[in-house]
């Protein structure tokens, strides 16, 4: 992969084990209406806007919240916001944020409590993806012109209708939250952060600028 935007060094290492081949056609075929999307926006030089929605918005959508903006930066896509969201808001997965900086991004706690707020920085130059539970529809996010991508079943089932999604597009993944208190946590939230940032920069990587 050929990018022209630096991110911190380590985040480059983990990038250089993503495996494109290892995704399957059935996923990748899952993952073409992201990309058509984006390209029609693109296209049409407008903005594009994410709202990755999970139902707690805890661990899966800000995975893919987090990776989806840098993947956007790294294959200089620009006017790409991307966002998170819940069908009800909890907090972000202390697990979440220890398995991002141990892949090399920045992550700075901005206030504590009950639904922390971290600042999660992926390059020197730009501003950090802020990370925090909240519902799809908080006032922190857009109130239309986004496409709506679920991220779990459990949300894409429940929220049959996500208002001002111009569109709604299921990417599901499982959820990591199965293995918590187990010895395979660690392991099964590294596996599926992988997994989400192959996806996420395998849609980019398929964008015509």
């Amino acid at each position: 992969m050929s990018n022209s935007n630096t991110l911190f060094p380590e985040l480059n290492k983990i990038i250089s084990l993503f495996d494109f081949e290892k995704i399957t056609t059935e996923r990748k075929e899952v993952l073409q209406p992201l990309i058509d999307f984006i390209q029609l926006k693109v296209n049409d030089n407008l903005a594009i806007r994410l709202n990755l929605i999970c139902t707690h918005n805890s661990r899966r959508s800000h995975l893919s919240q987090v990776w989806a903006q840098t993947a956007a930066y790294y294959f200089d896509v620009e006017n790409v916001f991307c966002y998170s969201g819940g069908t009800e808001a909890t907090a972000l997965f202390p697990k979440v944020a220890e398995i991002l900086k141990k892949s090399g991004f920045t992550i700075k706690m901005l206030s504590e409590g009950n639904n922390p707020v971290y600042a999660i920085k992926f390059a020197p130059t730009e501003s950090p993806v802020i990370g925090f539970s909240k519902t799809y529809d908080d006032v922190f996010n857009p109130e239309s012109g986004f496409a709506a991508i679920m991220t779990c079943s459990q949300a894409d089932g429940g929220c049959p209708f996500i208002a001002g999604a111009e569109k709604r597009i299921p990417v599901t993944f499982e959820d990591p939250k199965a293995f918590d208190n187990s010895p395979q946590q660690t392991e099964k939230y590294e596996e599926r952060s992988l997994q989400i940032a192959t996806e996420m920069f395998y849609v980019f990587s398929e964008i015509k600028k």
